[in-house]
């Protein structure tokens, strides 16, 4: 217990480093793989802390490693690093600066606090036994870049993987965990519908593909409510539509929609991705129109090995105090960690950063989301505690 309250004092010591690292991430934000100079300021700040550093894609991430003075396992922790398409309406003095683009997700935060972390690991080097595998990725909003990061190699000698996530929906200082799935798969749909486009007085001279959209759509909203077990999770969510030039009085002919399928069990991903096609052919066949449909899968489920979440759990026990640690419910979010989590075992979870005395209660991706910036330390304290105890204790 001595040596947690030790890690969480040097992490305080940090607070207004992590904090000034955190507003300029904040004030930079860069969206997808295009996250260069964020990449460019992480990799300087590790080589102050003479930790070697390796650039992947084409620039965009950056995995540090830090070798311990004796021969051991291997721990990655990660941090994802890019921002939202989203127009910051808060007005913080510490505000994005770049117009459409918003840190509206924590992750700079998260950024900030595994920098922390490989600061005072760094200073345990001569003490150290394996090594320290850090990871601050890209694109993770879209999917692609923990993909990308693992083909490139980063998990190459990797034992065991741990990621922290901020949320507003958890009270500052508490951590949520879950053993087995957490988050779930998520994938896209687009479906094309072509018709025959005519005059909106004669439509009996057209094949309307908006009516066949909406009948497609109004099927596809059964799926879930009517073919799944109401006990088990699964989302159908149909979030985008076009069709037409803005006319009133002109049945155009094409109607396109699209949207997403959330689900923890693998049975569940590949029902509904049939299902959509299905229903698609079924119904707009029936009207007349032509389709194309295109699935794609883009985040797999979020699987927490059971053994390092009980790790971990203890871990975040002797950090946080027991009282702040408790077992949540499975999210349908998605979470591009998962990609790691196929490749070797680990364990990610939820830090609470709500404060409603201080207004941090938006929820993620809202244009006012923020975070209290005492979670700065304790984040630092677990990525610190768990590299330690992992490598020394297993």
């Amino acid at each position: 217990m001595e040596k947690h309250k030790e890690i969480v004092r040097r992490a305080n010591l940090l607070k207004e480093t992590l904090i000034d690292l955190r507003r300029e991430f904040h004030q930079q934000p860069e969206v997808g793989l295009q996250t260069f100079q964020t990449a460019g300021r992480i990799e300087a700040f590790l080589r102050e802390q003479d930790i070697e550093t390796q650039m992947l894609a084409n620039g965009a991430a950056v995995r540090g490693l830090l070798n311990g003075r004796f021969p051991g396992k291997t721990v990655a922790l990660r941090a994802d690093i890019d921002a939202l398409p989203l127009q910051e309406e808060g007005q913080v003095p510490y505000r994005s600066k770049v117009a459409g683009a918003m840190h509206g997700c924590g992750h700079d935060a998260h950024a900030a606090m595994l920098l922390g972390a490989a600061k005072i690991l760094a200073e345990e080097r001569k003490n150290l036994k394996g090594r320290v595998v850090f990871l601050f990725q890209p694109a993770e909003e879209t999917g692609e870049g923990a993909r990308r990061m693992v083909d490139e190699g980063c998990l190459e000698g990797v034992d065991a993987v741990f990621g922290l996530h901020v949320s507003t929906t958890f009270d500052l200082g508490t951590l949520g965990y879950r053993s087995g799935p957490l988050m779930a798969a998520g994938d896209f749909f687009d479906v094309k519908i072509t018709g025959k486009g005519g005059h909106g007085g004669l439509p009996h001279e057209a094949i309307d593909p908006i009516v066949a959209a909406a009948q497609a759509i109004t099927a596809l909203q059964s799926v879930v409510s009517r073919e799944i077990d109401p006990l088990e999770s699964a989302v159908l969510s149909i979030c985008k539509m076009e069709a037409g030039q803005g006319a009133y009085n002109v049945i155009p002919d094409t109607a396109s929609f699209g949207g997403t399928l959330r689900s923890h069990a693998p049975r569940l991903r590949q029902y509904l991705q049939r299902r959509v096609k299905e229903v698609v052919e079924g119904v707009v066949s029936a009207m007349r129109g032509g389709y194309e449909v295109r699935v794609m899968e883009r985040f797999a489920p979020t699987i927490n090995d059971e053994g390092m979440t009980r790790f971990f759990v203890e871990v975040a026990q002797n950090v946080l105090g027991a009282e702040k640690v408790f077992e949540m419910k499975p999210l349908l979010g998605c979470e591009d960690f998962s990609c790691y989590l196929e490749k070797v075992p680990g364990c990610f979870s939820f830090l609470g950063a709500k404060n409603e005395e201080k207004g941090m209660t938006y929820p993620h991706h809202h244009p006012r989301f923020d975070i209290d910036e005492d979670v700065l330390p304790l984040g630092t304290a677990l990525h610190v505690a768990v590299a330690l105890e992992y490598l020394t204790s297993r």
